[in-house]
């Protein structure tokens, strides 16, 4: 199977097929992306992007290559300055933002209710939603989700909020299996909220810092796949990940080892020559139909989900990590699937106010 695919919702596949019919223009011909779009000629004008962004977002992000694709499909992004009130700049047609801090959360909220005609990415509640670990898994929890491509599940797991001591005799009433991955309860984007471990025995876990979550390892041969959705569009990628422990590794082993964080890992297993078993990616049709619903249940456009394939199966897949804004600046064909994403945004703001 191709290592790499992308999973297109019927919108964005058909903005992929008429960028890639249209000549590459100069940047005076930037409007010239809305034809055939559904804008009249006389609705034809830039989309201004405004965003809100930490610096080392900016920069992942926001590449040169990236915004020179946007600029020439009209899609103009613009820096909000967090020293002067949002509702004095613009006008925007859509916010783009990743920041942290109540303060910032009221004054986005603020702002939606203000200006209902303005496109925030994404709702400020839904996405602190994913800042505690105690709840970001709960939506696929309860979804149950399974069809004849697979089931889709959670690890077990285990909050654990003070008292490292409690630690052993709350992991053994609660029937957790060795070995434990330890995460921060806050998933914050952080360096902090990346520190993870993993547990070999009960009693090494009273060496950890509450508060913390524990959640089952689950065996899945050393590779992850980060599944990162723009709206309606998903691209899947393979990543190195834990390899896998064995009975008889775990009955030798003792201890807490902290681990680098699985998802930045600079060597991707797209091109690795592994076991078909491992390295398919997960079916087509079931991801669509889990992030579509995934989507309505959180409320979100722009996030990735870390999932794993249990080894020994071929379709138990176990999502272990969700994030909000991830860095699609590492996902292949970010510039063009982000670019359609916002181009359709504008359109259906479009058809909506004409009533068609």
């Amino acid at each position: 199977m191709i290592l790499k695919e992308e999973v297109l919702g019927r919108n964005e596949a058909s903005y992929v097929r008429e960028e890639k019919n249209m000549s590459r223009q100069p940047e005076e011909d930037e409007n010239a992306c809305f034809l055939g779009l559904g804008f009249p000629p006389q609705q034809r004008k830039s989309v201004v992007v405004g965003y809100a962004l930490t610096s080392k977002k900016t920069k992942s992000f926001l590449q040169p290559q990236f915004e020179g694709l946007a600029r020439n499909k009209g899609i103009l992004f613009v820096a909000i300055d967090q020293s002067r009130p949002l509702s004095e700049q613009g006008p925007f047609d859509i916010v783009l933002h990743k920041l942290s801090g109540k303060e910032w959360r009221q004054i986005l909220e603020d702002y939606r209710q203000s200006h209902p005609e303005v496109t925030v990415l994404d709702p400020p509640d839904a996405i602190q939603h994913l800042h505690n670990r105690q709840y970001m898994l709960q939506e696929v929890a309860d979804m149950n989700f399974s069809d004849s491509y697979g089931k889709v599940g959670v690890p077990r797991q285990l909050v654990v909020k003070r008292d490292a001591s409690s630690i052993p005799d709350a992991v053994n009433r609660a029937g957790l299996r060795l070995p434990l991955v330890a995460k921060p309860l806050v998933a914050d984007g952080s360096a902090k909220s990346h520190e993870l471990s993993l547990a070999y025995d009960r009693y090494s876990l009273q060496k950890l810092e509450p508060p913390l979550v524990l959640q089952e390892f689950v065996n899945h041969g050393g590779v992850m796949f980060k599944v990162y959705i723009v709206g309606e569009a998903i691209k899947v990628v393979r990543r190195f990940s834990l390899p896998n422990v064995s009975r008889k590794e775990l009955s030798k082993s003792a201890g807490v080892f902290p681990f680098p964080r699985v998802s930045c890992a600079a060597a991707s297993a797209d091109d690795a020559d592994l076991d078909p078993s491992v390295a398919e990616l997960p079916p087509r049709p079931l991801l669509e139909r889990f992030a579509k619903e995934l989507r309505r249940r959180l409320g979100l456009r722009l996030f990735n989900l870390d999932i794993i394939r249990e080894h020994g199966t071929r379709d138990h897949y176990y999502v272990i990590d969700i994030n909000y804004f991830p860095g699609y600046g590492k996902m292949p064909e970010y510039e063009h699937i982000f670019t359609d994403f916002l181009l359709s945004l504008a359109q259906g703001k479009y058809r909506k106010r004409s009533g068609s």
